[in-house]
């Protein structure tokens, strides 16, 4: 399924991998011929009579820019990375959404910091090391050990956070952004495999992201070795964003709900739940990634921006 992905000046990390893909005129030539098929790391390098090393840094490179996906197939000798583009458009604005004037808070959430959980197998935690508890056992949520948690999956349900409100006093909120990186939940990996996840702050529903997979096929870039490659690898890193005009979803409006209906600051905590609704259409369940997992070495990310 190709995507169309839209950007601007704030966009830095993605902005410097896709520029940094489209520096070389190979990468280039690489693109080009996978507009019409897919193709291997070796039948890349014959085409533009390349070394088959070179190839391979070539489209690893094209792969951490979002443009290609690569899935291992079986092949004569041992296993063959096949490349396919997923990207049709790319739309950069030369904007931003920062301003010198403003002041802003950004609140860094370890995943297994949550407060509260309602969950349905599949569901499992697992940290760096390896496993935390029993797998598809919703009590091992309360094991101590959780706050280790770099990934963190669900069948149904929801997980909650609670983030401080310390800030907001005697200060206008502009906007309340929190980002993640998730995908649907499936045993194993499942490319076709879609799932709503919905946020809700303070009770309300800010938007519902309908990811398409349960992401594998190639390692996330951050997984330690003993993750087996099997399983669920990486997801998409999403923005909810609620201002004055209502709220988005990576910068597209996904509701009417306005600041002043979130009542920011008016308790100790700002509430944060990530999860799948009672009457979702697609009710694929969701992975949360930690800094240590994933493609993205990130937490639960809350940027406040004030006056």
């Amino acid at each position: 399924m190709m995507q169309k992905i839209k950007m601007n000046l704030d966009d830095t990390e993605r902005l410097a991998n896709i520029a940094k893909a489209l520096s070389s005129e190979t990468r280039i030539q690489i693109l080009r011929h996978l507009r019409y098929k897919d193709l291997n790391v070796n039948e890349i390098a014959e085409i533009l009579d390349i070394p088959a090393s070179s190839s391979a840094a070539n489209v690893k490179v094209l792969e951490e820019s979002g443009m290609i996906k690569t899935k291992l197939q079986p092949g004569i000798r041992g296993s063959m990375k096949v490349c396919h583009i997923v990207m049709d458009h790319i739309d950069i604005e030369l904007d931003t959404n920062s301003n010198p004037k403003q002041d802003e808070e950004i609140i860094k959430m370890p995943i297994g910091s949550y407060v509260d959980y309602q969950i349905t197998p599949t569901c499992g935690i697992v940290s760096s090391k390896g496993p935390i508890g029993t797998e598809d056992d919703p009590r091992c949520y309360y094991l101590p050990e959780r706050v280790d948690a770099q990934l963190i999956w669900l069948g149904k349900g929801y997980i909650e956070y609670r983030f401080p409100t310390n800030s907001l006093a005697e200060k206008k909120v502009l906007s309340l952004e929190l980002s993640a990186e998730l995908c649907s939940e499936d045993h194993e990996y499942n490319l076709d495999f879609p799932s709503d996840i919905s946020l809700w702050i303070n009770g309300l529903e800010v938007g519902t992201w309908n990811c398409p997979s349960d992401f594998g096929g190639r390692r996330g870039r951050l997984n330690p070795t003993w993750w087996p490659d099997k399983n669920t690898q990486y997801g998409c890193i999403k923005t909810w964003k609620i201002t004055d005009l209502g709220c988005y979803i990576d910068e597209i409006k996904s509701g009417e709900h306005q600041l002043k209906d979130f009542y920011l600051g008016q308790k100790d905590y700002i509430s944060v739940r990530i999860g799948i609704k009672d009457d979702a259409k697609n009710k694929g369940g969701l992975n949360l990634f930690g800094e240590g997992f994933g493609d993205y070495a990130q937490n639960i990310v809350m940027k406040i921006v004030f006056q």
